[in-house]
């Protein structure tokens, strides 16, 4: 099999971009260890020594690292472990994703700021192995969470976190602020 291997905006992430899907439907993002229990591709991932994060996508999956391991050492480790599940792997886990039951009972401007969101900011996000959740909207403060590589790249609280606002700013409220919510 082979994997193409992409950087990202974020120095401490990498896409490996596989022949098949690892996530069939959605996409689903590994904080740690024990939420990729159930996932042995994702499970045998953290195994290796400096993996921080994990984020399934399509065909994609993005690893995030602890900036004391060099890509050199680690990137190799990566592609063995993929090449040696992906065959076992099942594209069609099911993790339990709040995320649709969370949309269906949204107010009328989250709902719209969701919309935005969805067409204009997460397609890039996702293209750079990452994501943006957002978590609440009151009083013109929408608080959002990054995903996969986004989480620890350098320029979510500056640059992107910048155009996101402003296009928000343009298509839905002038008045709209964002901030990154602290993690949890």
């Amino acid at each position: 099999m082979e994997i193409l291997i992409q950087p990202t905006p974020n120095p401490n992430a990498l896409k490996f971009i596989l022949e098949t899907d690892v996530k069939k439907d959605g996409k689903t993002s590994f904080k740690n260890p024990n939420q990729a229990k159930d996932v042995p591709l994702a499970a045998a991932l953290f195994d290796l020594r400096g993996v921080d994060q994990i984020h399934f996508f399509q065909n994609v999956i993005t690893v995030s690292k602890f900036t004391f391991e060099p890509w050199d050492s680690l990137e190799p480790s990566i592609k063995t472990q993929i090449e040696s599940l992906i065959s076992a792997h099942d594209s069609n886990f099911i993790d339990h994703d709040p995320e649709i039951e969370r949309r269906k009972n949204l107010s009328a401007e989250l709902t719209k700021i969701e919309a935005i969101l969805d067409q204009r900011i997460r397609p890039g996000l996702q293209g750079d192995g990452g994501d943006l959740r957002a978590l609440s909207y009151h009083d013109n403060v929408l608080l959002v969470q990054y995903q996969g590589a986004c989480g620890t790249c350098p320029s979510a609280t500056t640059g992107t976190l910048d155009a996101i606002r402003g296009i928000l700013q343009d298509e839905f409220d002038p008045e709209i602020e964002v901030y990154i919510a602290p993690e949890m």
